[in-house]
């Protein structure tokens, strides 16, 4: 008696272990991404940001001498449309996320559904 029960608390330990281990992956794999995601998000806002500022600026001063505020104002609609959509994709990507732990509490189910069994 005493050694099936060691035998079923080693069982469920062996369980709790490696669904543990898989959660543990899998938010290691969601650090990792985000991490990634966030270097080149940086890049591309620095390096695009830089490049739009002296587009507007040729652009102005292309126009300085007859239309330049009407140049400055629509540059400065562009720019607050492309931010609008910017921030409708990164709004898109966010929800499109894989769910957090999935993978784990799908095995977790199985193993609720495979205990239950008779």
């Amino acid at each position: 008696m005493l050694g099936s029960l060691r035998e079923v608390a080693r069982t469920l330990l062996s369980f709790a272990e490696t669904r543990t281990r898989l959660a543990a992956t899998e938010f290691e794999e969601q650090a990792v991404r985000l991490v990634e995601i966030l270097i080149w998000l940086a890049a591309a806002i620095f390096f695009l940001g830089i490049a739009l500022l002296f587009l507007a600026i040729v652009i102005v001063l292309l126009f300085w001498d007859s239309n330049r505020l009407l140049a400055a104002g629509l540059l400065a609609a562009l720019f607050l449309g492309a931010g609008a959509a910017a921030a409708l994709v990164a709004r898109s990507l966010m929800r499109e996320r894989p769910k957090f732990l999935a993978a784990t509490l799908a095995e977790l189910k199985l193993d609720r559904d495979r205990i239950g069994r008779p």
